[in-house]
């Protein structure tokens, strides 16, 4: 996990929380948040399991999600604190609440293993997952690649293609260092996912229609208590290392581990 603190918490620690008081875009809806392991907080120094590690520190190369742009179409909306983006049933029994930033590596690392176990149960109605996007990485490590990343998805809201897009900024994430995910490359990707593009969502992408939203978003991570991404909670209660195994000094996500968390909350 990218180091707010590593997997479990990330408050006010986060190092590089961004922007001043913001006012409300767009809302709609409502529901709790939650929360999942975590990678890392901005100026971060502590990693998953709470060891401590370097912000600019990448975990070794995993596989990427089998066919990430190839999710479907799963609703989604934005829930009235401003901030939250709720994929599924809003009225579904079960909430997992995800904190993640575009450019964190352990979330892809996460998205990877259990992204599309996630986005199932979402799509059946078992779970709403409630996603806050932070942009710390850009604060820490130099650039705005994870806040043009985050108005990217926040444009693909309205068509219910969030989750798609969200999968594949994960498969197609640059190294973590570089300032990657342009304009150019955010609407290149978007391209790949049918229904996605068009005069609206190019629009916002390329003039940053919802920067507001970004930092209002950041803001809400820096504020969650958590203190690295990913971090995950589960009908409101922090599931730390949820799916983690550790080799040697290494951190990989098993989804045996995450099944078995799942269904000791009764999510099968």
């Amino acid at each position: 996990m990218w180091a707010l603190g590593a997997l479990i918490l990330l408050a006010p620690a986060l190092a590089g929380c961004g922007a001043s008081g913001r006012a409300a875009d767009d809302r709609a809806g409502a529901g709790p948040g939650l929360h999942l392991p975590t990678h890392g907080r901005a100026s971060a120094t502590a990693s998953p399991g709470g060891r401590t590690a370097t912000p600019s520190a990448t975990p070794s190369a995993t596989a990427a999600p089998t066919d990430p742009g190839h999710v479907g179409v799963i609703p989604s909306r934005l829930e009235k604190d401003g901030t939250t983006i709720t994929v599924g049933d809003p009225a579904a029994r079960h909430t997992i609440a995800l904190y993640e930033d575009p450019r964190c590596p352990y979330c892809r690392r996460f998205e990877a293993a259990d992204g599309a176990r996630l986005n199932a149960l979402a799509r059946a109605g078992t779970v709403r997952l409630q996603y806050t996007m932070g942009s710390f990485l850009d604060d820490n490590l130099g650039g705005g690649g994870s806040k043009r990343a985050v108005n990217a998805l926040r444009a693909a809201v309205p068509s219910g293609r969030f989750a798609a897009l969200h999968a594949l900024l994960y498969a197609e994430q640059p190294p973590e260092v570089t300032d990657g995910f342009t304009v150019d490359e955010l609407l290149r990707l978007a391209g790949e996912i049918p229904g996605l593009r068009g005069p609206a969502f190019d629009a916002a992408v390329r003039g940053q229609t919802y920067a507001r939203f970004v930092a209002r978003a950041e803001d809400a991570l820096l504020m969650s208590g958590t203190t690295g991404t990913p971090t995950m909670r589960i009908d409101g209660k922090v599931v730390p290392d949820s799916g983690i195994t550790v080799v040697g000094d290494d951190e990989h996500y098993d989804p045996a581990r995450l099944a078995k968390v799942l269904r000791q909350h009764g999510i099968a």
